[in-house]
């Protein structure tokens, strides 16, 4: 439930594109009326998806504080992220920026990693899963890296999908590619760790 409720604003993202795609008359006259008449009929689909996304952020903190009143700092940063180039794409009607959007979030993640542990002597990894277990130190630094390296990876297959194919064929990779990709990942790392958790016990 918990990996639904952080996807929602891809969810929501995919869901307004398809949606304004299939009924571009609507999407174009709604677009039009809270972007300006400038807005062509082509662009409607991704500015009212890229505004359905920063709304779903708004909302998942907003869930997230009532829930727990607190709200972990990579959501604000995702927040601040998606304000920033989602707020580009509707001013400019560009949709570059939002395409830019996951690799800028992508890179940041690798860079506060990489940063962390090299400036700081602090493994981020670590800290977030050495509650539920216990790894040889050499791992935990194999670990992080593997993540930094990962996502500096997805933001260049980001950039890659979408200046190679075109918007449509970005948008459904968005949903179910990077989260196939992720959930790929996450698995060979269970299976890699499981190797080590098993020597330690043994």
């Amino acid at each position: 439930m918990k990996f639904l409720f952080d996807l929602l604003p891809v969810i929501l993202f995919f869901v307004a594109y398809k949606v304004a795609g299939t009924h571009p008359e609507s999407a174009h006259e709604l677009a039009t009326q809270w972007l300006g008449s400038s807005v062509t009929a082509s662009q409607a689909p991704i500015l009212i998806a890229t505004a359905a996304t920063i709304l779903a952020t708004f909302l998942q903190i907003a869930i997230v504080w009532f829930r727990h009143h607190r709200v972990d700092k990579m959501l604000w940063v995702s927040l601040a992220i998606i304000v920033v180039f989602g707020g580009a794409t509707l001013f400019f009607h560009d949709p570059t920026f939002i395409k830019w959007k996951p690799t800028a979030l992508y890179w940041l993640f690798a860079c506060a990693l990489l940063i962390s542990d090299l400036a700081f002597r602090r493994n981020l990894i670590r800290a977030m899963l050495e509650v539920q277990i216990r790894l040889p130190e050499p791992v935990w630094g194999r670990l992080n890296l593997a993540w930094a390296a990962f996502f500096i990876a997805m933001g260049l297959i980001n950039l890659y999908v979408a200046y190679t194919f075109s918007e449509d064929v970005w948008v459904d990779f968005k949903l179910f590619g990077a989260t196939g990709l992720m959930l790929a990942f996450v698995l060979a790392q269970g299976y890699y760790l499981s190797r080590h958790i098993e020597e330690e016990t043994n």
